[in-house]
This record gives C-alpha cells, sequence and structure tokens, in this order.
C-alpha cells in the first residue's frame, strides 16, 4: 500500500471527472440531512436501483457524497431548532441551540459547517495517508475496551448535569431503563415490551431522539412568539454576512480543538458498530473535561459545537476503512454499501488498494472534494437558514411536529413508531419543565444497549470472569484515562478555590 503522489494525482483527476455525481449527491444529502428522521443510509436505499446501474466507481462516489453531505446537513436542524435529525447530531444542541436562541443562529451554523468541512477534511487525508495502521485500531478494540470507550460517553450524563447532579442521574438512569426495553442479547426474553411486538427490535431510535428533542421543544416554543430571543427580531446582525465570518473566524482560531476532537471521530468511526453518536458524546466530554471554561458548556459556547461537529465528520472516513481492508462495514451507510460492491463483484481486503485504486482510494478521494464543494456551498447559505429563527412559534411549531412525525415512520415504515414519538414528546416536555436535561435521557437511550451488548459478550468470552474486564493491557490504560477524566473537573474547581 504504497502512497505514490501520482497515483494520487491521477485519481483526484479521474474523480474530479464524476463531477456529475459528485455535485448532485452533494446537494441532496444537504436536503436528506436537514429532514429530521431522514439519513444517508435511508436516501441510498431508496436510490439503490440508480447506484447499482451506473458502475461500481460512480456508485461508491455517488453513496459516499450523499454519505458525507448528509452528515454536515444534520447540524443545520439540530443548531435552529434543537432537533438532531441523527444520533450523530445528538450532542449538537447542546451548544448550538442556545447560541440560535440568543439570535447567534448564523454565527452558530457557521461555526458547525465549518469545524465539519475542515474535521471531515482532515480525517480524510490522515484516513488516506493512515490506512495501513487505522486498519489495525478494530484488531486491538475489543468487547473489554469498547466497555470502557462506552462509559466515556455515559460519563457526559455527569459533565451535561453538573448544575443539579442528581437530576442528570435519575435522567440518565431513567434512558439506561428504557434503551433495556426489548428482546435480551442472549435468551431474546422481551423486557419491558408490554405485549408489542414492535419493541421487541428495543426502543427505536429516531422516533425516540425526534420525540425527545423536536417534539417536546415544540411543545415548550409555543409558549414564545419566536425561537430567538425577541430582541433580535430586528436585529441587523440577522441580515448580514457578519456573523458567518465570525463563525468562520472563531473556528479557526480554535484549529488544535477542530483537530484532535476530529482525530477522536476517525479513531472510533474506524471500530465497527461504534458510530457517530458515540464520537460526539466521547469528543464533547472530553472538550469540556479539558476546558479552561467549563462552565460555559451549555450555554452557547463555540467549543461545546465543535467538539461534535467535527468529531461525527470525522467518523465518515472511519467507517470506510473496516469495509475495504476487512469487508466489514463500520456503520448502516457502509453496509450498504457494502452491498452495492459485492452487486458489481468488487473483493474486499487489503490488495483492492493495489488492484483497483479507484476503488480503494477513491471513495477517500471523493469524500475530500465533496468536503471542499460543501465549504464553498453552504457558508453562503448561513445567511439564509438562519431566517428560520424569525418565523413565529405558531406556524413552526406545527411544522416541526408534521416534519418529524413522518421522519419518525420513515426508518421502518410502522404508525406504532410514531406514537412513540409522540410520548417520548410528552416526556421530554416534562422532564424540561421539571429541570430534568433530555440530552441525558437520550444518552442512556442510545449507549445503554451497546454497552449491554458489549458487557454481555465480554463475560461469555471469558466464562463470567468479571476481572475480563480489566485482563487488557490497552483496557486498563483506558480505564486510567476515563478515570482522570471524571476526576479533572473537580480538580480544576478544587485548585481554583485554593487560588
Amino acid at each position: 500500500m504504497e502512497n505514490d503522489l501520482g497515483i494520487f494525482f491521477s485519481l483526484i483527476s479521474n474523480t474530479l471527472e464524476y463531477w456529475w455525481v459528485i455535485v448532485p449527491a452533494t446537494i441532496l444529502g444537504i436536503v436528506v440531512g436537514a429532514i429530521p428522521g431522514f439519513s444517508a443510509a435511508n436516501t441510498i436505499i431508496i436510490l439503490l436501483p440508480l447506484t447499482l446501474s451506473i458502475g461500481p466507481e460512480a456508485g461508491m462516489i455517488f453513496m459516499v457524497a450523499i454519505y458525507t453531505s448528509s452528515r454536515l446537513g444534520a447540524g443545520i436542524p439540530a443548531v435552529l431548532v434543537n432537533i438532531p435529525g441523527t444520533a450523530g447530531a445528538a450532542a449538537t444542541p447542546l451548544d448550538g441551540y442556545p447560541m440560535s436562541k440568543r439570535g447567534e443562529g448564523q454565527k452558530a451554523l457557521s461555526i458547525s459547517f465549518t469545524s465539519s468541512v475542515l474535521g471531515g477534511l482532515l480525517t480524510t487525508i490522515l484516513a488516506l495517508i493512515l490506512i495501513p495502521w487505522l486498519s489495525q485500531v478494530a484488531y486491538y478494540l475489543h468487547s473489554v475496551e469498547m466497555i470502557v470507550v462506552m462509559l466515556f460517553g455515559i460519563s457526559l450524563i455527569a459533565t451535561i448535569s453538573s448544575q443539579d447532579t442528581l437530576k442528570g442521574l435519575i435522567a440518565g438512569l431513567f434512558g439506561l431503563m428504557i434503551g433495556y426495553i426489548g428482546a435480551d442479547v442472549v435468551y431474546e426474553i422481551p423486557r419491558g415490551t408490554f405485549g408489542f411486538l414492535e419493541l421487541y427490535d428495543k426502543v427505536p431510535l429516531v422516533p425516540a431522539l425526534v420525540g425527545l428533542f423536536a417534539i417536546s421543544e415544540a411543545f415548550v416554543v409555543i409558549d414564545r412568539k419566536m425561537v430567538a430571543n425577541q430582541s433580535v427580531k430586528d436585529s441587523k446582525m440577522m441580515h448580514s454576512w457578519k456573523q458567518t465570518f465570525n463563525g468562520i473566524k472563531i473556528t479557526l482560531i480554535r484549529w488544535k480543538h477542530v483537530i484532535w476532537t476530529s482525530i477522536i471521530g476517525l479513531i472510533i468511526g474506524v471500530i465497527p458498530g461504534a458510530g457517530a453518536a458515540i464520537a460526539s458524546f466521547v469528543a464533547y466530554q472530553q472538550s469540556k473535561n479539558f476546558s479552561k471554561t467549563p462552565e460555559l458548556y451549555g450555554t452557547g459556547h463555540p467549543e461545546g459545537l465543535i467538539a461534535p461537529e467535527s468529531s461525527n465528520n470525522g467518523v465518515t472516513s472511519g467507517t470506510l476503512i473496516p469495509l475495504l481492508i476487512i469487508g466489514v462495514p463500520g456503520g448502516a451507510t457502509a453496509a450498504i454499501m457494502a452491498v452495492v460492491l459485492e452487486y458489481h463483484g468488487v473483493q474486499f481486503g487489503p490488495d483492492i488498494f493495489e488492484t483497483n485504486p479507484m476503488l480503494g482510494y477513491g471513495p477517500f478521494v471523493a469524500m475530500g472534494i465533496t468536503y471542499i464543494i460543501l465549504g464553498f456551498l453552504i457558508m453562503p447559505l448561513t445567511r439564509y437558514f438562519s431566517n428560520v429563527l424569525l418565523i413565529p412559534t405558531k406556524y413552526i411549531a406545527p411544522l416541526i411536529i408534521v416534519f418529524t412525525l413522518v421522519g419518525s415512520f420513515v426508518p421502518r415504515a410502522y404508525v406504532f413508531d410514531i406514537y412513540v414519538a409522540i410520548i417520548f414528546g410528552i416526556i421530554g416536555y416534562i422532564a424540561r419543565k421539571t429541570g430534568y436535561h433530555v440530552a441525558a435521557i437520550l444518552i442512556g437511550v442510545i449507549l445503554g444497549p451497546m454497552l449491554e451488548n458489549f458487557f454481555l459478550r465480554a463475560l461469555r468470552i471469558s466464562q463470567g470472569d468479571l476481572t475480563t474486564l480489566f485482563s487488557s493491557s490497552l483496557g486498563n490504560t483506558l480505564w486510567i484515562l476515563l478515570i482522570i477524566s471524571l476526576f479533572v473537573p473537580g480538580l480544576k474547581k478544587y485548585f481554583s478555590r485554593q487560588k
């Protein structure tokens, strides 16, 4: 797998010949990402006949462009109206939405887009250079190591609920209980399904996500005339380019923050089954723990927006590595890519980079080109996207509810999922009114079942020996880092009080 510059320049030239695929796929991906409940995987499945008919190279570039741009597009509703349409954007509203409510939606979008493009572009370049070494990550991170990685994400519950730890822990525990609904992974015995067959395969994630955030937020904003503060309605800042340039400047100043949080996303993306949700939660938690101003997180702090957006875009290139190297898809979209490539008779493995560089390195080159196109395409639109904040809530709240209910129905096509979204919307509304953090509930719903799967897998391999959790040198290193990251905020507070 020698990295020959001549080959890469040739790949860039060949990939640019597919501009007629990249440009419309990029635009489509932004639209799809901005619609809550829709995803790149859903879109590619719908367009699967088209993808199968245009050849493996063009089909792969088409799927990569949609995958990349939809990841960036998911940040639009998360920032503007507190609707993370995908699990990977679940941490984005924590600081993005408070900025929008202050009338800084344009700046927040600019920060989100800039960190997404820079994080995605950086990790794509790193993936191209480090493919031989990154492909080994999946071999070293087993069940024990993944348990600790999950705990990094779950520890975010304590991080975001620092103002009221008890309520945060109650909300997180409630989310974990909901996450364990469904058939258990060992004996397939239903737990808490109340006889509903639709819950045997766990609580559907998308309806739970849009219900907790979107529908509950729609109920809350009905009490207000606008999403943003009334004082920004006539502000010239809402109609100028100044916020866009300020957002770009703020992100570029924090370039080190973009680099290390996007690398977190790249490494987690290489692990099959981990995904953008874990990456964004872990990056946000680490960003806050090692920040000099952790008290600003959750109030509209730029670094709290940069961390999840750069990390979840760092995942995109990481998920392709196990797919191409060992034929194991890193996520749902990568799994569909595997189906398309297998249909065309493509053989996965390290040899693909030698025998067919266009299919080996080509997807990463296409991803890099897509991010560059996104940078020029999406930035001018921040000014117009942010005008959503000026729409009166009597119009926007019903639209949010309708779109999110449709988005809840799309992934599984069950009417039952619409009822699930409404129930979670009521739960989220009650939680907001009583001071419980809906993000803590969501973290438990997302990461709880994944933690259970890895924990039970580790116990089955060790025949029930709990000491296996501390049997790995890499795992023990991660345990130490987890403990350090949990104690760092307390130690920083202690020393600041001493001063």
